[in-house]
């Protein structure tokens, strides 16, 4: 775990969460913590909850039951003060297809309440590789054209959290490459917390200090990825992943015979 001047700081905590739809619970007494500067994983299949836990740190969801605090302030008591200071990007969120990428960043820009937004915008378009589309319409983009896009936005108002959902998705290896030296290079210099869902377990490995293994709603696993292998027996992040999507727990992996 990651410290700031030899005192861990949790920027991110999340206390017995729970969200229910009906009868369905989509999150169920899920408790974590993220330390400022943590680059974490919020992994597991297509329904574990990873996107409900996201919209309700974002506020955009109430929970039924739990706590959060980001940033030392309660969630959403609190949630205009704590949208200031962190960022969201996603790939399946649409932005206005009318306008152009920089009539987009330049409309969050102000949103956010920068006063000089021009020299940011250019700056973010430079470091994503999207200069060349500054004056395309968004509607018009590749998709992973649209995923930079959404990055750059994200960065606007040099967020101190940022919840990342897919941040590599849509993109070609090279430009992947470069996402990921760019988050750690954010990581390193300005202690940006980082919590990220994907689907690319070898991105996970080499890019997160701890991964948070969801199943139905319920946290299954959690520490960094080498102690999450250690206690499932798993061989790999991506084997343990294809286990929890099959059969909704680590029962299989961690009751396997060991190899000798």
């Amino acid at each position: 775990m990651l410290q700031e001047t030899g005192v861990a700081s949790e920027v991110i905590e999340v206390r017995q969460l729970s969200k229910r739809f009906g009868p369905v619970a989509a999150v169920a007494d899920l408790s974590f913590t993220v330390t400022r500067g943590e680059i974490v994983g919020l992994l597991g299949p297509n329904g574990a909850g990873k996107t409900t836990t996201l919209h309700l740190l974002l506020g955009l969801l109430t929970p039924t039951r739990g706590h959060i605090r980001i940033l030392g302030l309660e969630m959403p008591r609190h949630r205009r003060a704590i949208l200031q200071r962190v960022n969201f990007s996603s790939a399946y969120v649409s932005l206005p297809t009318n306008l152009t990428v920089w009539e987009n960043l330049y409309v969050f820009a102000r949103l956010y309440g920068l006063r000089r937004p021009r020299p940011k915008i250019t700056a973010l378009l430079e470091l994503f590789e999207l200069a060349d589309a500054a004056s395309s319409l968004t509607g018009a983009l590749s998709s992973g054209q649209l995923t930079r896009l959404h990055l750059c936005k994200a960065f606007l108002n040099d967020p101190e959290v940022l919840f990342l959902d897919e941040p590599t998705a849509s993109l070609d290896p090279d430009i992947a490459a470069r996402v990921r030296a760019i988050l750690r290079q954010v990581q390193r210099e300005r202690s940006v917390t980082m919590l990220y869902t994907s689907h690319n377990m070898h991105e996970v490995e080499r890019l997160c200090h701890r991964v948070l293994f969801l199943a139905r709603g319920r946290l299954v696993a959690q520490g960094t990825p080498q102690e999450v292998l250690a206690r499932t027996r798993a061989a790999s992040l991506e084997e343990l992943f294809i286990t929890l999507a099959r059969d909704g727990s680590l029962h299989d992996v961690a009751a396997r015979p060991e190899e000798t």
